[in-house]
Protein backbone atom coordinates (compact mmCIF):
# COMPACT_ATOMS: atom_id res chain seq x y z
CA UNK A 1 0.00 0.00 0.00
CA UNK A 2 1.37 3.33 -0.82
CA UNK A 3 2.12 6.62 1.46
CA UNK A 4 2.19 4.02 4.72
CA UNK A 5 3.87 6.13 6.95
CA UNK A 6 5.52 5.06 10.43
CA UNK A 7 6.31 8.10 12.86
CA UNK A 8 8.34 8.33 15.92
CA UNK A 9 8.10 11.45 18.14
CA UNK A 10 9.38 12.79 21.59
CA UNK A 11 10.01 15.55 23.45
CA UNK A 12 13.82 16.20 24.72
CA UNK A 13 17.04 17.43 23.37
CA UNK A 14 17.89 16.31 19.99
CA UNK A 15 20.01 18.52 17.26
CA UNK A 16 18.76 18.74 13.85
CA UNK A 17 18.80 22.41 11.62
CA UNK A 18 19.66 25.15 9.21
CA UNK A 19 19.70 28.72 7.69
CA UNK A 20 16.83 30.39 6.61
CA UNK A 21 14.40 32.85 6.75
CA UNK A 22 12.52 30.60 4.60
CA UNK A 23 15.34 28.82 2.69
CA UNK A 24 17.37 25.50 2.90
CA UNK A 25 21.55 25.52 3.10
CA UNK A 26 23.29 22.06 3.31
CA UNK A 27 26.49 21.07 2.85
CA UNK A 28 28.92 19.25 4.47
CA UNK A 29 30.18 21.80 7.27
CA UNK A 30 26.10 22.29 8.19
CA UNK A 31 25.72 18.14 8.13
CA UNK A 32 28.56 17.71 10.09
CA UNK A 33 27.83 19.42 12.73
CA UNK A 34 24.04 18.54 12.59
CA UNK A 35 24.78 14.65 12.60
CA UNK A 36 27.10 14.89 15.51
CA UNK A 37 26.63 11.84 17.88
CA UNK A 38 28.76 13.88 20.20
CA UNK A 39 26.26 16.82 20.57
CA UNK A 40 23.35 14.40 20.19
CA UNK A 41 24.72 12.33 23.19
CA UNK A 42 25.63 15.50 24.71
CA UNK A 43 29.33 17.47 25.77
CA UNK A 44 29.90 17.39 29.19
CA UNK A 45 30.77 21.38 29.68
CA UNK A 46 32.65 24.40 31.02
CA UNK A 47 30.69 26.62 30.02
CA UNK A 48 29.81 30.15 31.37
CA UNK A 49 27.32 28.64 34.19
CA UNK A 50 24.80 31.13 33.33
CA UNK A 51 24.57 29.93 29.54
CA UNK A 52 22.51 27.07 30.16
CA UNK A 53 20.11 28.04 32.66
CA UNK A 54 16.63 28.55 31.79
CA UNK A 55 14.95 31.15 33.71
CA UNK A 56 15.13 33.10 36.25
CA UNK A 57 13.96 31.35 39.81
CA UNK A 58 11.27 33.44 40.62
CA UNK A 59 10.08 33.04 36.96
CA UNK A 60 6.71 31.15 36.44
CA UNK A 61 5.53 29.18 33.56
CA UNK A 62 7.40 26.27 31.45
CA UNK A 63 10.96 26.39 30.42
CA UNK A 64 12.27 26.55 26.93
CA UNK A 65 13.82 22.88 27.01
CA UNK A 66 10.06 22.21 28.13
CA UNK A 67 8.98 23.77 25.55
CA UNK A 68 11.25 21.82 22.60
CA UNK A 69 10.65 18.25 20.81
CA UNK A 70 11.42 16.33 18.04
CA UNK A 71 9.40 14.18 15.57
CA UNK A 72 10.68 11.85 13.16
CA UNK A 73 8.68 10.62 10.08
CA UNK A 74 9.75 7.69 8.26
CA UNK A 75 7.27 7.52 4.89
CA UNK A 76 7.41 4.10 3.29
CA UNK A 77 6.93 3.12 -0.41
CA UNK A 78 7.71 6.67 -1.26
CA UNK A 79 8.13 6.11 -4.84
CA UNK A 80 4.80 4.56 -4.80
CA UNK A 81 2.72 7.98 -3.82
CA UNK A 82 -0.16 9.14 -5.94
CA UNK A 83 -1.69 10.91 -3.48
CA UNK A 84 -1.24 14.84 -3.94
CA UNK A 85 -0.29 15.26 -0.29
CA UNK A 86 0.80 13.38 2.93
CA UNK A 87 0.36 14.67 6.48
CA UNK A 88 2.13 12.55 9.59
CA UNK A 89 0.53 11.95 12.49
CA UNK A 90 0.21 14.67 15.87
CA UNK A 91 2.54 15.15 18.23
CA UNK A 92 3.04 17.68 20.73
CA UNK A 93 5.40 20.14 21.83
CA UNK A 94 5.17 23.32 24.34
CA UNK A 95 1.48 21.65 24.93
CA UNK A 96 0.40 22.02 21.50
CA UNK A 97 -0.23 19.75 18.72
CA UNK A 98 1.49 19.47 15.30
CA UNK A 99 2.07 17.80 12.18
CA UNK A 100 3.90 17.62 9.35
CA UNK A 101 2.59 18.36 5.97
CA UNK A 102 4.23 17.06 2.74
CA UNK A 103 3.32 17.22 -0.53
CA UNK A 104 5.07 14.86 -2.80
CA UNK A 105 5.01 16.36 -6.07
CA UNK A 106 5.03 20.57 -4.84
CA UNK A 107 2.48 22.60 -3.35
CA UNK A 108 1.60 25.06 -6.44
CA UNK A 109 5.03 24.57 -8.12
CA UNK A 110 6.24 21.64 -10.39
CA UNK A 111 9.06 18.92 -9.51
CA UNK A 112 10.08 20.01 -6.33
CA UNK A 113 9.22 18.29 -2.71
CA UNK A 114 7.05 21.13 -0.79
CA UNK A 115 7.24 20.71 3.35
CA UNK A 116 5.21 22.36 6.22
CA UNK A 117 4.61 22.36 10.00
CA UNK A 118 0.98 22.61 10.58
CA UNK A 119 -0.95 22.93 13.92
CA UNK A 120 -3.48 20.26 14.31
CA UNK A 121 -6.86 21.05 15.11
CA UNK A 122 -6.59 24.93 14.71
CA UNK A 123 -10.04 25.13 13.37
CA UNK A 124 -11.44 23.91 17.15
CA UNK A 125 -8.96 26.18 19.11
CA UNK A 126 -10.16 29.06 20.97
CA UNK A 127 -10.48 32.77 19.10
CA UNK A 128 -7.52 34.58 19.05
CA UNK A 129 -5.15 31.92 19.55
CA UNK A 130 -1.80 31.89 18.33
CA UNK A 131 1.49 29.54 19.19
CA UNK A 132 5.12 31.38 18.43
CA UNK A 133 8.01 28.66 17.37
CA UNK A 134 11.18 28.31 15.58
CA UNK A 135 11.24 24.92 14.02
CA UNK A 136 13.64 22.84 11.67
CA UNK A 137 12.42 20.32 8.91
CA UNK A 138 15.03 18.06 8.01
CA UNK A 139 15.08 15.06 4.73
CA UNK A 140 17.76 12.53 5.83
CA UNK A 141 20.41 11.49 3.48
CA UNK A 142 22.11 7.86 3.80
CA UNK A 143 25.19 10.30 3.89
CA UNK A 144 24.33 12.51 6.93
CA UNK A 145 26.65 15.15 5.20
CA UNK A 146 23.95 15.58 2.63
CA UNK A 147 20.87 15.75 4.83
CA UNK A 148 18.71 19.06 3.49
CA UNK A 149 17.83 21.15 6.30
CA UNK A 150 16.16 24.46 6.92
CA UNK A 151 15.15 26.96 9.51
CA UNK A 152 12.56 29.30 10.36
CA UNK A 153 10.30 31.21 12.76
CA UNK A 154 6.72 32.15 12.28
CA UNK A 155 3.88 33.00 14.49
CA UNK A 156 0.89 30.91 13.47
CA UNK A 157 -2.84 31.70 14.04
CA UNK A 158 -5.86 31.70 12.69
CA UNK A 159 -4.77 32.15 8.88
CA UNK A 160 -1.66 31.27 8.92
CA UNK A 161 -1.78 27.84 10.64
CA UNK A 162 0.89 26.40 8.45
CA UNK A 163 4.01 27.06 7.52
CA UNK A 164 7.12 26.01 5.41
CA UNK A 165 8.97 25.91 2.02
CA UNK A 166 7.08 25.05 -1.16
CA UNK A 167 10.26 24.80 -2.78
CA UNK A 168 12.13 22.56 -0.24
CA UNK A 169 13.97 20.44 -2.63
CA UNK A 170 13.76 19.74 -6.46
CA UNK A 171 12.13 16.28 -6.92
CA UNK A 172 14.83 14.94 -9.01
CA UNK A 173 17.15 15.19 -6.16
CA UNK A 174 15.16 13.20 -3.52
CA UNK A 175 16.57 10.09 -5.23
CA UNK A 176 20.21 10.94 -4.90
CA UNK A 177 20.72 9.24 -1.70
CA UNK A 178 17.32 10.41 0.23
CA UNK A 179 15.42 7.41 -0.72
CA UNK A 180 17.07 5.29 0.96
CA UNK A 181 16.83 0.96 -0.55
CA UNK A 182 13.73 0.02 0.83
CA UNK A 183 12.09 2.65 -0.99
CA UNK A 184 11.70 4.85 2.78
CA UNK A 185 12.31 8.65 2.96
CA UNK A 186 13.24 9.81 6.75
CA UNK A 187 11.92 13.25 7.36
CA UNK A 188 12.56 14.99 11.06
CA UNK A 189 11.48 17.99 12.40
CA UNK A 190 12.32 19.99 15.97
CA UNK A 191 10.36 22.39 17.01
CA UNK A 192 10.66 25.13 19.89
CA UNK A 193 8.07 26.96 21.04
CA UNK A 194 8.62 30.23 22.51
CA UNK A 195 7.41 31.72 25.04
CA UNK A 196 8.15 36.09 24.79
CA UNK A 197 8.66 38.61 27.75
CA UNK A 198 8.60 42.08 25.91
CA UNK A 199 9.99 44.06 29.14
CA UNK A 200 13.87 42.02 29.31
CA UNK A 201 15.69 39.87 27.14
CA UNK A 202 14.67 36.13 27.54
CA UNK A 203 15.55 32.56 26.81
CA UNK A 204 14.32 31.32 23.53
CA UNK A 205 15.89 27.59 22.88
CA UNK A 206 16.93 24.33 24.39
CA UNK A 207 20.54 23.92 25.00
CA UNK A 208 21.33 21.33 23.07
CA UNK A 209 19.21 23.41 19.79
CA UNK A 210 20.45 26.28 20.68
CA UNK A 211 24.26 24.96 20.17
CA UNK A 212 23.37 23.77 16.96
CA UNK A 213 22.28 26.67 15.48
CA UNK A 214 24.84 28.79 16.87
CA UNK A 215 27.20 26.45 14.74
CA UNK A 216 25.10 27.46 11.51
CA UNK A 217 24.54 31.43 12.61
CA UNK A 218 27.09 32.48 14.56
CA UNK A 219 28.46 34.52 11.76
CA UNK A 220 25.18 36.39 11.43
CA UNK A 221 24.70 36.96 14.71
CA UNK A 222 28.20 38.60 15.19
CA UNK A 223 27.39 40.97 12.38
CA UNK A 224 23.71 41.89 14.02
CA UNK A 225 25.75 42.88 16.61
CA UNK A 226 29.12 44.36 14.82
CA UNK A 227 26.42 46.72 12.95
CA UNK A 228 24.81 48.10 15.99
CA UNK A 229 28.19 49.02 18.01
CA UNK A 230 29.69 50.32 14.77
CA UNK A 231 26.86 52.78 14.41
CA UNK A 232 26.83 53.50 18.18
CA UNK A 233 30.66 53.76 18.17
CA UNK A 234 30.48 55.94 14.60
CA UNK A 235 28.86 58.84 16.54
CA UNK A 236 30.68 59.29 19.32
CA UNK A 237 33.66 59.33 17.07
CA UNK A 238 32.43 62.12 15.45
CA UNK A 239 31.81 63.39 18.60
CA UNK A 240 35.43 63.34 19.69
CA UNK A 241 36.89 64.54 16.56
CA UNK A 242 35.33 67.67 16.55
CA UNK A 243 37.54 69.53 18.77
CA UNK A 244 35.61 72.73 19.29
CA UNK A 245 32.93 70.67 20.05
CA UNK A 246 34.03 67.73 22.28
CA UNK A 247 36.19 70.96 24.33
CA UNK A 248 32.72 72.50 24.81
CA UNK A 249 31.24 69.14 25.87
CA UNK A 250 34.16 67.98 28.40
CA UNK A 251 33.54 72.00 29.80
CA UNK A 252 29.95 71.30 30.43
CA UNK A 253 30.42 67.99 32.18
CA UNK A 254 32.94 69.21 34.33
CA UNK A 255 31.02 72.08 35.49
CA UNK A 256 27.84 70.32 36.49
CA UNK A 257 27.22 69.15 39.92
CA UNK A 258 28.05 66.10 41.53
CA UNK A 259 23.90 65.44 41.78
CA UNK A 260 23.50 66.15 38.31
CA UNK A 261 26.32 63.62 37.08
CA UNK A 262 24.84 61.07 39.34
CA UNK A 263 21.43 61.17 38.01
CA UNK A 264 22.96 61.27 34.44
CA UNK A 265 25.01 58.26 34.91
CA UNK A 266 22.31 55.69 35.72
CA UNK A 267 19.18 54.08 33.83
CA UNK A 268 16.12 52.04 35.19
CA UNK A 269 17.22 48.18 33.70
CA UNK A 270 13.30 47.90 33.25
CA UNK A 271 13.78 51.25 30.84
CA UNK A 272 16.90 49.62 29.27
CA UNK A 273 15.82 45.86 28.83
CA UNK A 274 12.56 46.80 27.28
CA UNK A 275 14.23 48.63 24.27
CA UNK A 276 16.72 46.17 24.03
CA UNK A 277 14.04 43.66 23.13
CA UNK A 278 12.12 46.08 20.93
CA UNK A 279 15.61 46.63 19.49
CA UNK A 280 16.67 43.56 18.84
CA UNK A 281 13.78 40.65 18.36
CA UNK A 282 12.59 40.56 14.75
CA UNK A 283 9.78 38.18 14.82
CA UNK A 284 10.49 36.98 11.20
CA UNK A 285 14.15 36.72 11.67
CA UNK A 286 15.62 33.59 12.27
CA UNK A 287 18.45 34.40 14.10
CA UNK A 288 16.59 36.53 16.38
CA UNK A 289 16.06 33.26 19.41
CA UNK A 290 19.94 33.06 19.22
CA UNK A 291 20.50 37.24 19.57
CA UNK A 292 18.15 36.85 22.45
CA UNK A 293 19.79 33.95 24.49
CA UNK A 294 23.12 35.81 23.76
CA UNK A 295 21.58 38.95 25.66
CA UNK A 296 20.04 36.74 28.53
CA UNK A 297 23.28 34.89 28.71
CA UNK A 298 25.04 38.36 28.38
CA UNK A 299 22.90 40.20 30.90
CA UNK A 300 23.52 37.46 33.15
CA UNK A 301 27.09 37.72 33.05
CA UNK A 302 26.56 41.33 33.76
CA UNK A 303 25.51 41.10 37.02
CA UNK A 304 27.75 38.29 37.71
CA UNK A 305 30.39 40.15 37.04
CA UNK A 306 28.74 42.86 39.61
CA UNK A 307 28.20 41.13 42.39
CA UNK A 308 31.79 39.56 41.79
CA UNK A 309 32.81 42.93 42.04
CA UNK A 310 31.33 43.08 45.56
CA UNK A 311 32.98 40.26 46.77
CA UNK A 312 29.79 38.03 47.24
CA UNK A 313 30.47 35.66 44.12
CA UNK A 314 33.71 34.63 43.16
CA UNK A 315 33.85 34.09 39.22
CA UNK A 316 36.30 31.18 37.99
CA UNK A 317 40.18 32.47 36.49
CA UNK A 318 38.66 31.28 32.99
CA UNK A 319 35.23 33.36 33.25
CA UNK A 320 37.08 36.71 33.82
CA UNK A 321 36.12 39.58 31.78
CA UNK A 322 37.48 42.48 30.08
CA UNK A 323 37.23 45.67 32.40
CA UNK A 324 33.05 46.93 32.15
CA UNK A 325 31.61 49.69 31.47
CA UNK A 326 28.16 49.04 32.78
CA UNK A 327 27.44 47.53 36.48
CA UNK A 328 24.08 46.00 37.12
CA UNK A 329 22.81 47.46 40.75
CA UNK A 330 19.44 45.88 41.82
CA UNK A 331 17.54 47.59 39.56
CA UNK A 332 19.19 50.08 38.49
CA UNK A 333 22.49 50.04 35.47
CA UNK A 334 24.99 52.61 36.82
CA UNK A 335 28.28 53.70 34.75
CA UNK A 336 31.26 52.97 36.37
CA UNK A 337 33.32 55.66 35.59
CA UNK A 338 33.49 59.00 34.54
CA UNK A 339 31.51 59.52 31.24
CA UNK A 340 34.88 61.39 29.56
CA UNK A 341 36.45 58.12 29.70
CA UNK A 342 33.69 55.59 29.25
CA UNK A 343 32.73 57.57 25.89
CA UNK A 344 36.59 57.98 25.24
CA UNK A 345 37.09 53.86 25.90
CA UNK A 346 33.72 53.43 23.68
CA UNK A 347 35.02 55.20 20.74
CA UNK A 348 38.02 53.08 20.24
CA UNK A 349 37.65 49.73 21.81
CA UNK A 350 35.73 47.40 19.70
CA UNK A 351 34.53 44.04 19.82
CA UNK A 352 36.50 41.11 19.84
CA UNK A 353 38.14 40.42 16.80
CA UNK A 354 36.32 38.15 14.70
CA UNK A 355 36.69 34.17 15.12
CA UNK A 356 38.57 33.15 11.75
CA UNK A 357 37.24 29.27 12.84
CA UNK A 358 33.81 30.67 12.88
CA UNK A 359 30.95 27.95 11.52
CA UNK A 360 30.72 29.06 7.97
CA UNK A 361 34.68 29.35 8.03
CA UNK A 362 35.29 25.82 9.33
CA UNK A 363 36.05 22.96 7.03
CA UNK A 364 36.52 18.90 7.79
CA UNK A 365 39.68 18.61 9.46
CA UNK A 366 39.88 15.31 9.73
CA UNK A 367 38.99 15.68 13.52
CA UNK A 368 35.74 15.44 14.94
CA UNK A 369 36.43 13.82 17.62
CA UNK A 370 34.71 14.95 21.08
CA UNK A 371 37.79 17.13 22.13
CA UNK A 372 37.45 19.58 18.69
CA UNK A 373 33.27 19.42 19.30
CA UNK A 374 33.54 20.09 23.09
CA UNK A 375 36.51 23.03 22.72
CA UNK A 376 33.98 24.33 19.88
CA UNK A 377 30.91 24.80 21.73
CA UNK A 378 32.66 26.19 24.69
CA UNK A 379 34.11 29.24 22.05
CA UNK A 380 31.07 29.51 20.87
CA UNK A 381 29.47 29.68 23.50
CA UNK A 382 31.52 32.04 25.51
CA UNK A 383 31.79 34.31 22.67
CA UNK A 384 28.39 35.26 22.14
CA UNK A 385 27.91 35.70 25.86
CA UNK A 386 30.68 38.24 25.59
CA UNK A 387 29.02 39.39 22.64
CA UNK A 388 26.02 39.92 24.08
CA UNK A 389 27.51 41.25 27.37
CA UNK A 390 29.17 44.11 25.66
CA UNK A 391 26.55 44.91 23.06
CA UNK A 392 24.17 45.70 26.59
CA UNK A 393 27.05 47.69 27.96
CA UNK A 394 27.31 49.36 24.62
CA UNK A 395 23.65 49.89 24.50
CA UNK A 396 23.24 51.17 28.23
CA UNK A 397 25.70 53.98 27.02
CA UNK A 398 24.49 55.00 23.92
CA UNK A 399 20.66 55.41 25.91
CA UNK A 400 22.06 57.44 28.54
CA UNK A 401 24.79 59.92 26.29
CA UNK A 402 21.42 60.11 24.19
CA UNK A 403 18.76 60.25 26.11
CA UNK A 404 20.36 62.26 29.39
CA UNK A 405 23.53 63.58 28.68
CA UNK A 406 23.45 64.83 25.10
CA UNK A 407 20.04 66.30 25.88
CA UNK A 408 21.20 68.06 29.06
CA UNK A 409 24.47 69.44 26.84
CA UNK A 410 22.18 70.28 24.18
CA UNK A 411 19.67 72.73 26.64
CA UNK A 412 22.80 73.90 28.60
CA UNK A 413 24.14 74.94 25.00
CA UNK A 414 20.98 76.51 24.02
CA UNK A 415 20.61 78.25 27.52
CA UNK A 416 24.44 79.53 26.68
CA UNK A 417 23.68 80.31 23.70
CA UNK A 418 19.92 82.67 24.71
CA UNK A 419 21.86 84.19 27.51
CA UNK A 420 24.80 85.43 24.76
CA UNK A 421 21.84 86.68 22.74
CA UNK A 422 20.36 88.63 25.47
CA UNK A 423 23.54 89.95 26.18
CA UNK A 424 24.08 90.93 22.74
CA UNK A 425 20.95 92.66 23.07
CA UNK A 426 21.29 94.37 26.21
CA UNK A 427 24.42 95.94 25.01
CA UNK A 428 23.56 97.13 21.73
CA UNK A 429 20.24 98.66 23.60
CA UNK A 430 22.92 100.12 26.01
CA UNK A 431 25.66 101.16 22.68
CA UNK A 432 21.73 102.56 20.85
CA UNK A 433 20.97 104.78 24.25
CA UNK A 434 24.51 106.27 24.82
CA UNK A 435 24.60 107.26 21.07
CA UNK A 436 21.32 108.72 21.16
CA UNK A 437 22.27 110.63 24.72
CA UNK A 438 25.94 111.58 22.62
CA UNK A 439 23.85 112.68 19.74
CA UNK A 440 21.76 114.60 22.07
CA UNK A 441 24.71 116.33 23.60
CA UNK A 442 25.95 117.43 20.19
CA UNK A 443 22.55 118.83 19.35
CA UNK A 444 22.71 120.95 22.10
CA UNK A 445 25.98 122.10 22.04
CA UNK A 446 25.49 122.94 18.54
CA UNK A 447 22.17 124.73 19.85
CA UNK A 448 24.46 126.56 22.70
CA UNK A 449 26.96 127.98 19.92
CA UNK A 450 24.49 129.14 17.43
CA UNK A 451 23.01 131.20 20.49
CA UNK A 452 26.34 132.61 21.73
CA UNK A 453 27.12 133.51 17.84
CA UNK A 454 24.12 135.24 17.41
CA UNK A 455 24.35 137.03 20.65
CA UNK A 456 27.61 137.86 19.87
CA UNK A 457 26.37 139.46 17.05
CA UNK A 458 23.67 141.46 18.32
CA UNK A 459 26.07 143.33 20.61
CA UNK A 460 29.22 143.80 18.65
CA UNK A 461 29.03 147.89 18.12
CA UNK A 462 29.41 149.57 14.55
CA UNK A 463 31.85 152.67 13.21
CA UNK A 464 28.86 155.33 14.64
CA UNK A 465 29.32 153.56 18.13
CA UNK A 466 25.77 151.83 17.90
CA UNK A 467 25.17 148.39 18.20
CA UNK A 468 22.29 146.31 15.81
CA UNK A 469 19.91 146.55 18.06
CA UNK A 470 19.96 150.34 18.54
CA UNK A 471 20.20 151.00 15.09
CA UNK A 472 16.90 148.89 14.68
CA UNK A 473 15.00 150.85 17.13
CA UNK A 474 16.46 153.97 15.06
CA UNK A 475 15.42 152.11 11.67
CA UNK A 476 11.76 151.51 13.14
CA UNK A 477 11.57 155.00 14.30
CA UNK A 478 12.26 156.36 10.96
CA UNK A 479 10.25 153.83 9.07
CA UNK A 480 7.60 155.05 11.32
CA UNK A 481 7.90 158.74 10.90
CA UNK A 482 8.30 158.21 7.12
CA UNK A 483 4.84 156.22 7.66
CA UNK A 484 2.93 159.17 9.27
CA UNK A 485 4.67 161.44 6.89
CA UNK A 486 3.65 159.89 3.52
CA UNK A 487 -0.25 159.68 5.54
CA UNK A 488 -0.03 163.49 6.10
CA UNK A 489 0.66 164.01 2.32
CA UNK A 490 -1.91 161.74 1.44
CA UNK A 491 -4.10 163.49 3.25
CA UNK A 492 -3.18 167.01 2.21
CA UNK A 493 -3.74 165.61 -1.42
Amino acid sequence: MAGIASEESGAGKSVEGSYSGHRCQSGEVLAEWRSSEQVENGIPSTSPPYWDTDEDEDDGGPKSSELYGKHTWKIEKFSQITKRELHSSAFEVGNYKWYILIYPQGCDVCNYLSLFLCVANHDKLLPGWSHFAQFTIAVVNKDPKKSKYSDTLHRFWKKEHDWGWKKFMEISKVYDGFVDTSDNLIIKAQVQVIREKPYRPFRCLDCQYRRELVRVYLTNVEQIYRRFVEERRSKLGKLIEDKARWSSFCTFWREIDQTSRHSMSREKTDVILKLVVKHFFIEKEVTSTLVMDSLYSGLKALECQTKSKKGRVKLLEAEEMPVPIVCAEKDMFVLVDDVLLLLERAAIEPLPPKDEKGPQNRTKDGNSGEDFNKDSIERDERRLTELGRRTLEIFVLAHLFSNKIEVSYQEAVALKRQEELIREEEAACLAETEQKAKRGVNEREKKAKKKQTVVSCHSRPNRNGTTKKERIKVGRRGLLWLNMTSSKTMLLM
